[in-house]
């Protein structure tokens, strides 16, 4: 096992993307975020109109901040089906997977990531910014007990990540390809592959993205990540776009924001992501928490479940920890972890919670309490607004 890559987000000064400086020409309010200055909202645009742009053109987010790292070696697999419940022996080269990484015996989730097989020894991972430093020390830990020999991780670095989501991404991106544009219409959901721009430069590229709409995650040199954007930008469908309206878009795409509705408290099981836990994994077994997992799955032991929901009425959004009540507005079932208005449901308040095992079926009433007064809520299936990824 080769030495380990420490890289932290402890506290200090706010790091900068390599695309900081076009933020602020493009007049975007910086604010603090994972240790690094990010843009929430630009100038040109409202929240509610960036995220409406994103349903229904292309927008470009900033998300550098996030850990990119290779685990490489002829135990990666091993080591992988150790530190998550995922199939990866399964998993064609150069297509990636939404995972969990779970903590010994108790299951709990340290972090979700995307998970891409670029050969049976050589993984590319990405994993949540404001997590890297508990990442980190995850990924000491359990290489160092894992008595595997030929694994090792390490942080990818001088690169940057850009993601540009929206139903007409696609378009965008061919144009500024060397490749034809068949290339890309047979470049499908979960895929990730090497392209080369017009000017000559490689990126790499996932399809996929946070907002429940087609797209592309691209690495990139950071010498080139301004020179990227600016091509993108230049497209008039195309209009970079902030955390704000990041938010919202994966809230109405049913994804999970870890320290919402994630953190070690909480398993895979109890975070409705039931299919990470591939079938094969549950059979073999191996896994960090298999045996709580496993029991929660087979004997329904989970005591909480995460949900959509919408009001039914109108009243303030609920934000998170906010606490839910049943119908008889007498006893706490649950906790609001992610709340706001839905910009493509004509803004009814929307959210995410974790409510009691029984009240979790579409359509059950229950209610939120805000400020002593209480607005009736109804059970959603999730995603609340339909996905439009490009799948095979």
């Amino acid at each position: 096992m080769s030495k380990i890559f420490i890289r932290s987000n402890s506290s200090g000064a706010l790091k900068k993307t390599a695309l900081y400086d076009l933020h602020v020409k493009l007049g975007a309010t910086m604010v603090p975020f994972a240790g690094y200055s990010m843009p929430v909202l630009y100038s040109n645009q409202t929240h509610i109109q960036s995220h409406l742009w994103t349903r229904q053109h292309a927008g470009l987010f900033d998300v550098s901040h996030m850990l990119q790292s290779k685990l490489t070696g002829s135990d990666a697999i091993t080591f992988l089906h150790k530190v998550t419940p995922t199939d990866f022996t399964v998993l064609p080269a150069g297509q990636g997977s939404l995972s969990v990484l779970l903590l010994p015996k108790t299951g709990g989730v340290v972090d979700d990531t995307i998970v891409t097989k670029e050969t049976d020894s050589q993984f590319y991972i990405v994993t949540n910014a404001g997590c890297i430093d508990q990442d980190v020390k995850f990924f000491n830990e359990q290489l160092a007990t894992s008595g595997l020999k030929d694994v090792s991780w390490k942080p990818i670095e001088g690169k940057s990540l850009l993601a540009l989501q929206g139903p007409t991404a696609h378009q965008v991106f061919k144009k500024l390809l060397k490749s034809t544009p068949e290339d890309v219409d047979s470049f499908y959901f979960g895929h990730r592959r090497e392209f080369q721009l017009s000017n000559g430069v490689d990126i790499e590229v996932a399809r996929g993205g946070y907002t429940g709409e087609d797209g592309f995650e691209i690495s990139i040199d950071n010498k080139h990540a301004r020179e990227f954007a600016e091509m993108m930008l230049h497209d008039s469908e195309c209009e970079a776009i902030g955390l704000a309206a990041r938010d919202s878009l994966r809230l109405e795409a049913g994804m999970c924001l870890y320290g919402h509705e994630l953190n070690t408290g909480v398993t895979p099981v109890e975070a409705s992501l039931n299919w990470v836990i591939s079938k094969s994994r549950r059979a073999q077994g191996g896994f960090n928490g298999y045996e709580k997992i496993m029991d929660q799955i087979n004997n329904k032991s989970y005591e909480k479940v995460r949900v959509g929901f919408k009001y039914t009425g109108r009243g303030p959004a609920a934000r998170t920890d906010i606490p839910i009540y049943d119908a008889e507005k007498k006893t706490q079932v649950g906790v609001v972890t992610s709340g706001s208005a839905s910009p493509s449901l004509g803004n009814i308040n929307i959210g995410q919670a974790f409510v009691a095992k029984g009240l979790h079926k579409r359509g059950t009433p229950l209610f939120v309490q805000i400020r002593n007064k209480y607005y009736p809520i109804e059970i959603i299936k999730m995603p609340m607004v339909p996905t439009h990824y490009h799948k095979q």
